[in-house]
């Protein structure tokens, strides 16, 4: 999970119940455990990160068959502005680099609720894990013992053994795209989310998109801030799409929708426990439409490009809003004095109403091959951080099988010790056939 900085104790929840810990607690609230016993927070194994604002080095384009009429290969550095970072976005509907356009909706087409008119195409509902509903069926036998009833607090009326519940392990594949979350091994519940779906450009074209939420540990109701997250950047990302919005644009619009319902789970001031995190959770996105793959994040959360060809290279195309990866953009630390601090994995960005400020991060690429986006939680990049890990780990064959790969993918960080929630989501990238485009 990702995790705000840490309190002084160095843990961010109790180690006997889970339940998130606050700077100076010396017992934990919940369970009454004592702190100044618990082993000191272990600092993980370096993990570098590539600076924020270091461009993607993607591999060159094949030279060109001698006499083919293929149009040139666009490459991403043919598209200008494409950090949302003080950078204007392109408008909605205005060609980008390499005469990318999505076509604006007809006019005449335009249908108001109170008029009769044709209906315009139908738009999927983003598939996403079940709502934050922790418990368990209310009847059943328990899973431990098969003896005792289940009562409807989730755990066994006999045994006292707490029964899986239905966000434990999510499964979907809906156009072409898949994501797979899971516990992990050491967590008491699922904090991660996500959001899978397929929708329609003006043009008649097909879209995709993924995201993916990671709750923040240290926040109080971090399932229910990943789940709000994911559940509104996907609705967002179907409704502009087929609207003509430019997917970096509605990409943008996805976060801030996402922030906003995030922000809604917060208490209102002087209720509540003044000194607890409000709900938080970072986010990662991907939309592939037109030629086109757009990312859009905060926090860290990342998102991977592996292509089907493995002799060339594979990208991160994001960079971590953390301590570390700051550090070592300012230039104040070296990338291993960074990592070795404690408070290198300490998030800087997040989804919540105590974020410092909302700073979405948006790029667009024109790969020149076909390949697959990796979208996922740290509870998978923790197990093949680097790109070329990455790419070991992604089954050849993901582009046409993506659940199945997400599902290895998962049981690699499960494989591995599955310390974190685990979330992935697989979005195949395919090039245009050759001469389609424009020169």
């Amino acid at each position: 999970m990702s995790q705000k900085p840490k309190p002084s104790h160095g843990l961010a929840a109790c180690p006997g119940c889970a339940e998130p810990l606050e700077s100076g607690d010396r017992f934990c609230g919940a369970c009454g455990y004592d702190l100044s016993a618990a082993p000191a927070a272990e600092t993980g194994p370096d993990r570098p990160t590539v600076a924020i604002g270091t461009p993607v080095n993607w591999p060159d384009a094949p030279p060109r068959e001698p006499g083919s009429l293929s149009t040139m290969t666009q490459h991403p550095g043919d598209l200008p502005g494409t950090d949302s970072g003080g950078h204007d976005l392109p408008a909605p509907g205005a060609p980008a680099a390499g005469d990318f356009e999505l076509a604006a909706p007809d006019p005449r087409a335009a249908v108001r609720v109170d008029e009769p008119g044709p209906a315009p195409a139908p738009v999927p509902a983003p598939a996403r894990g079940p709502a934050p509903d922790p418990a368990a069926p209310a009847a059943g036998l328990c899973v431990a013992c098969r003896a005792g009833r289940v009562d409807t607090d989730g755990y066994c009326e006999n045994c006292g053994h707490a029964q899986p519940r239905e966000r434990d392990h999510m499964e979907r594949e809906l156009g072409g795209v898949a994501a797979v979350s899971d516990r992990g091994l050491r967590h008491h519940r699922n904090e991660d989310a996500f959001a899978v779906s397929s929708a329609t450009l003006p043009d008649g074209s097909p879209a995709t998109l993924a995201v993916v939420c990671d709750g923040v540990s240290s926040a109080t109701r971090p399932d229910e801030a990943s789940a709000a997250a994911a559940e509104a950047a996907g609705a967002a990302l179907c409704a502009a799409l087929p609207r003509g919005t430019h997917p970096q644009q509605a990409m943008h619009e996805a976060i801030v929708a996402a922030s906003e319902a995030v922000n809604s789970l917060a208490e209102p001031a002087g209720e509540g426990d003044p000194h607890r995190n409000a709900p938080a959770c970072t986010i990662v996105g991907s939309v592939v439409a037109d030629g086109l793959l757009v990312v859009g994040w905060v926090g860290d959360s990342r998102a991977y490009w592996v292509p089907d060809d493995r002799a060339t290279p594979a990208a991160r195309l994001t960079e971590d809003d953390s301590w570390a990866a700051q550090m070592v953009a300012a230039g104040l630390m070296s990338e291993a004095e960074a990592y070795a601090d404690e408070r290198a994995h300490a998030i800087t960005g997040w989804l919540g109403a105590d974020a410092y400020e909302l700073d979405p991060h948006t790029v667009a690429f024109k790969p020149d091959r076909s390949g697959v986006v990796v979208v996922c939680t740290d509870g998978l990049w923790n197990y093949a951080e680097g790109p070329e890990d990455m790419a070991r780990v992604v089954p050849p064959d993901a582009a046409d099988r993506p659940l199945h790969s997400a599902r290895v993918l998962v049981g690699h960080a499960l494989d591995g010790g599955g310390h974190d929630n685990i979330t992935v989501a697989l979005v195949p990238f395919a090039v245009p056939p050759q001469g389609a485009g424009s020169a």
